[in-house]
């Protein structure tokens, strides 16, 4: 999400190219993008840094959001919205095909035939080899399973989700339901968009520059997720004490080998 400088943030191409590599390089085999991140430049980077490396990553990207400002069909779930995110997707990526195809958020608005028969064209034309959803609620996202197994269409193999210290609803029905129902969770933000990383204090939550969208700057980001709160930053204020805590343990502990000096 942060490839790309477009909304004032983020990394620049030898930067991401560098983090690709070293990632690939240990071991690292799956990749996240979506249309619409850096509007566009995150998938058109992917596309440069990849070169032949691509055989070797499961590559994923997302539709939904609008990324054609004025024209109301140039997002959505919809069938239309789906192919004409592909089709750009597949260029920017420079791909035959995408590993893995999320919706990226739910519309309220399409037939969720419409999106599963969709979908599974996609796979039968040999663009897309699997379909997931990303926020999404969980009754609908059973249904749509329900639905594909029962008319033979390609089923939803992974759900993709918010899962950190700081946002665990999705444990009281999605998991749960994403276990039932045979889907790969795949958590995303596993720091709280750099919340829970103690690189914004107390004085970052006080001072909110009241500022909307992801433009400008990754704290302008966080305003407009609703990230900056008290809650929140309870929850950051006891993971900054982790380390003095592990500290005081390893000082207290006899085992050889520890030594409470080292990081």
């Amino acid at each position: 999400m942060s490839f790309g400088t477009e909304w004032g943030w983020g990394t620049e191409m030898n930067e991401a190219r560098t983090m690709l590599d070293l990632y690939i390089d240990h071991g690292g085999n799956f990749v996240d993008t979506a249309n619409v991140y850096t509007n566009g430049s995150s998938e058109k980077m992917l596309g440069e840094c990849l070169g032949e490396k691509r055989q070797q990553i499961v590559l994923s990207t997302k539709y939904t959001m609008n990324t054609h400002p004025g024209d109301p069909n140039g997002g959505g779930n919809h069938r239309k919205s789906m192919v004409r995110s592909v089709e750009t997707s597949l260029q920017r990526l420079k791909t035959d095909y995408i590993d893995l195809l999320y919706l990226h958020m739910w519309d309220d608005t399409t037939p969720v035939e419409e999106i599963l028969r969709a979908m599974d064209d996609l796979v039968r034309a040999g663009k897309v080899l699997y379909v997931g959803m990303s926020d999404t609620p969980a009754w609908q996202i059973s249904r749509m399973q329900a639905i594909a197994d029962l008319r033979g269409w390609s089923p939803l193999v992974a759900l993709q989700i918010e899962y950190n210290l700081i946002e665990r609803t999705t444990e009281r029905e999605l998991i749960p339901m994403a276990n039932e129902m045979g889907l790969g969770v795949v958590p995303f933000s596993p720091l709280s968009n750099g919340l829970l990383s103690g690189k914004y204090s107390r004085e970052d939550y006080l001072n909110k520059s009241g500022s909307t969208g992801f433009q400008g700057s990754r704290k302008t980001a966080l305003e407009t997720l609703g990230k900056f709160t008290e809650r929140n930053m309870e929850i950051v204020d006891e993971v900054k004490k982790l380390p003095l805590k592990f500290k005081s343990l390893l000082r207290k502990s006899r085992l050889p080998g520890f030594s409470p000096s080292r990081p």
